[in-house]
């Protein structure tokens, strides 16, 4: 028996449902994620390490912020377990109340100057506790999302759940933003109505209408069927680290060239740009929130793309472009002009959503349904504290050397992106589900 066909796509009703669930919850998600990156860079240097040297505070900063990334992984185990055994519904939900948690809680925790080291000790527990939440959320949300798609629409389907990250970064930027300028000198205090703390205390709110949303979407149609037939793994992660360990490990060096320039474009360049070029607060969140609502459009594209002309394909495109565009714009940035930094940062996520767009479903379509969960949050997981977490400290050790080392450091990771891209396999409409726990392979697809 080695695999049966496609899962029937469910009605449209329960089909938009579902996107809408999958969207919104990982929009609210990295909301919370977003609106801490923002604050390591422009205010935790000051709240929470505010005895250090100033270059000594921001790589600390940046240090809880890595924090997050390498806890990661361990949320990917968690809850790629439990998405392949209980289901995904279930883990979807158990990720947005954890976030969510954590999040309410960094909002509400004393200073620096109120309780001295135990500020930072405290702030590293629920950067963990977020970090767990998040390493999660993407492999539920992605295949909740793919797994109610017709076969040829897949890459769609599942970029619309990447659709919320911009969302994210759009919504977390305009808030504080809009915060920022407000509150003026008081977005950078220690009282528990500080500018800064609002954006968390926002957070409750969304949680709930995510949590009401997914309460109500059907379970995935490919986890029903595989627990209909008793194929659920009984060890989903260990046994996807046994059969499918090459594909997790290509997974892990694809995202290097997409994984970290996104961080430095949306996280490094607010620390850059306010600290070097000397801009306001409030122009480079702005910069940042126009690129933001480019990638809302074109993430979904670039998924749609994949479709058409291979998820591969789309994907190699995306990081040769990012490749081409690292040493431009660290150029265009340096012109100190404020209409060229504008269009620049504005322009600076397009290439990374031409990769981001199609990779959901690249990645999910390496692995069996039985064991999806599990090994699509393994990959991806693994690779954000390698690339997304490090990037923003390395670019911050780096800039008193010179800027292009961060370029070059970037460059570097698009090449090793580039490498491992050629030994992916592109399963662009042509997998079937292979759901039995007893010999859970893939059927041969056709490369492209």
């Amino acid at each position: 028996m080695r695999g049966a066909s496609t899962v029937a796509v469910e009605t449209k009703s329960s089909v938009r449902r579902t996107l809408v669930s999958a969207t919104v919850g990982t929009t609210i998600e990295w909301y919370d994620f977003y609106i801490y990156a923002t604050c390591a860079a422009l205010v935790f240097p000051t709240v929470f390490f505010k005895d250090s040297d100033p270059q000594l505070a921001v790589l600390a900063s940046f240090g809880t912020y890595t924090v997050g990334f390498l806890a990661r992984p361990l949320g990917g185990v968690i809850f790629g377990h439990m998405g392949d055994r209980i289901g995904r519904k279930a883990a979807l939900i158990s990720t947005l109340l954890i976030m969510g948690f954590g999040t309410l809680a960094i909002g509400m925790l004393p200073t620096y100057e109120q309780i001295g080291i135990w500020a930072p000790i405290l702030l590293v527990v629920l950067r963990i506790v977020q970090g767990i939440g998040v390493g999660g959320e993407w492999g539920g949300a992605v295949l909740i999302a793919m797994e109610a798609a017709p076969k040829e629409k897949r890459g769609f389907y599942a970029a619309w759940p990447g659709f919320g990250v911009p969302v994210a970064l759009l919504i977390s930027t305009g808030v504080i933003s809009f915060v920022s300028a407000v509150t003026g000198d008081d977005f950078v205090g220690s009282g528990p109505f500080a500018g800064w703390r609002w954006p968390f205390y926002v957070s409750v709110l969304l949680i709930l209408v995510g949590f009401y949303m997914r309460a109500k979407v059907d379970e995935s149609a490919a986890f029903k069927k595989t627990k209909a037939m008793g194929a659920v793994a009984k060890q989903p992660v260990i046994e996807v680290i046994r059969k499918n360990w090459r594909e997790i490990l290509t997974i892990i060096f694809l995202r290097a060239g997409e994984n970290a320039p996104y961080y430095v474009f949306a996280s490094f360049v607010l620390v850059y740009g306010t600290t070097v070029l000397g801009f306001s607060r409030e122009f480079i969140l702005n910069c940042v929130l126009g690129a933001s609502a480019i990638a809302m459009f074109t993430v979904p594209f670039f998924g749609w793309l994949s479709d058409r002309i291979g998820r591969r394909r789309t994907y190699v495109i995306g990081t040769m472009l990012q490749l081409l565009f690292i040493f431009p714009y660290f150029g265009l940035l340096n012109t100190g002009h404020p209409v060229v930094v504008a269009v620049t940062v504005v322009l600076s996520l397009v290439p990374w959503t031409m990769q981001y767009g199609p990779q959901p479903a690249l990645i999910a379509e390496s692995f069996p349904a039985g064991l999806r969960y599990s090994g699509a949050s393994l990959g991806y997981q693994f690779s954000s504290p390698l690339w997304g977490g490090l990037a923003p400290l390395i670019a911050v050790a780096l800039l008193p050397v010179s800027i292009w080392w961060i370029a070059a450091y970037m460059a570097a990771l698009c090449i090793v992106t580039l490498v491992a891209s050629r030994t992916i396999r592109d399963n662009t409409g042509d997998v079937d589900e292979v759901v039995l726990a007893d010999d859970i392979k893939m059927a041969t697809p056709t490369s492209r």
